[in-house]
């Protein structure tokens, strides 16, 4: 059926086409024809982070960042939901056009700049909605805080959103806030992640429950940088690490329509990047964390090529939007080929 929906979407700008998704997946599932769009992926139960997961192929973080539509989403079958990111105070975001298609490359370009509409409005979704699922919430900055005081805006959200999430995800990756993606390196990060891991300790005993920590990271990275945070996640005892987030790399898309807009660039061009990084991870870590493996996933074999990476769970955002509620079956599919051959059977 979503092949013969997304010419009609496409022929809106792209975020209000995401808008209407969005509010279209949410009314189909009240009806009770979620069913209709995709048959759902077979069971690969996976257990990453101490959380037993239905399936190894999750959305990732973007797409619904007030987690207004969870019980509509997950219906299609992802084995977790990733909402956010989210910041402490409501923010709109920047000035439109900021979400841009590249259908020749099966891309998108987006400098959306964190829109949304507070952690409170958030939690309040999250409260409200059925989903009895794997959550990620993904936490940030606002715009206009400066980068020393960072720490205090991801604390801040991490308080509020630890009693909901299965795990939390600190986004120092995108490149539309500005300065945020230097508190990926050194000291800077090394302070931060000291600062969060003590917070989760204590939410840990104040609440009984233990929440893991996730850090999503850049693919634009020399291998040597990667190398180095890796090395700081596991002497600063973060759980996961999410490879990767957008590019700001248009060597892949040159030429074509948007291609020069500014923001970070996803889809089937980040592909090659993502993986290399996952590699990287996955030779530095040795197993001592997990990796979460998104960017470029737009098919089986592009699954199962992230999994063979090093990647124990993928997530997928930009395919889901070319390919529609299919891919998760077929991105599963290849992931679980890969991970019965793994487990021998």
């Amino acid at each position: 059926m979503y092949s013969l929906i997304r010419p009609l979407l496409f022929r809106l700008s792209a975020e209000t086409a995401h808008n209407v998704s969005l509010k279209a997946l949410s009314a189909a599932h009240r009806l009770g024809l979620s069913g209709l769009l995709a048959a759902r992926p077979e069971p690969c139960p996976v257990e990453v982070m101490g959380i037993r997961f239905p399936n190894p192929v999750g959305l990732a973080a973007g797409l619904d960042k007030d987690a207004r539509h969870i019980d509509a989403l997950a219906a299609l079958g992802f084995g977790f939901i990733e909402v956010g990111t989210v910041t402490p105070r409501p923010q709109p975001g920047n000035p439109g056009p900021r979400l841009f298609r590249l259908p020749a490359a099966e891309a998108i370009i987006n400098r959306m700049g964190f829109n949304n509409r507070g952690v409170d409005a958030l939690v309040a979704a999250v409260t409200a909605s059925h989903y009895d699922g794997v959550l990620g919430i993904n936490i940030g900055k606002n715009k206009d805080t400066p980068a020393e005081q960072a720490v205090d805006d991801y604390l801040y959200c991490l308080r509020k959103v630890y009693p909901l999430a299965s795990y939390v995800t600190v986004n120092l990756s995108s490149p539309n806030t500005p300065g945020l993606r230097d508190l990926q390196f050194g000291e800077p990060l090394r302070l931060l992640l000291q600062a969060l891991k003590a917070a989760q300790l204590a939410l840990a005993e104040e609440h009984g429950r233990y929440v893991p920590l996730a850090v999503k990271i850049a693919p634009d990275m020399v291998d040597e940088d990667v190398r180095d945070v890796a090395r700081t996640f596991v002497e600063t005892g973060i759980d996961a690490v999410i490879a990767t987030n957008t590019t700001i790399s248009r060597e892949a898309v040159a030429g074509l329509l948007h291609a020069e807009e500014a923001g970070g660039l996803s889809g089937a061009p980040v592909r090659e990047a993502a993986t290399r990084v996952v590699r990287i991870l996955a030779d530095e870590l040795a197993g001592r964390l997990p990796i979460i493996g998104v960017g470029g996933i737009a098919s089986a074999e592009a699954a199962a090529e992230k999994v063979e990476a090093g990647a124990a769970l993928l997530q997928v955002y930009t395919g889901f939007i070319y390919r529609g509620p299919a891919l998760i079956r077929d991105a599963v599919r290849g992931a679980s080929t890969v991970l019965r051959a793994t487990r021998g059977g």
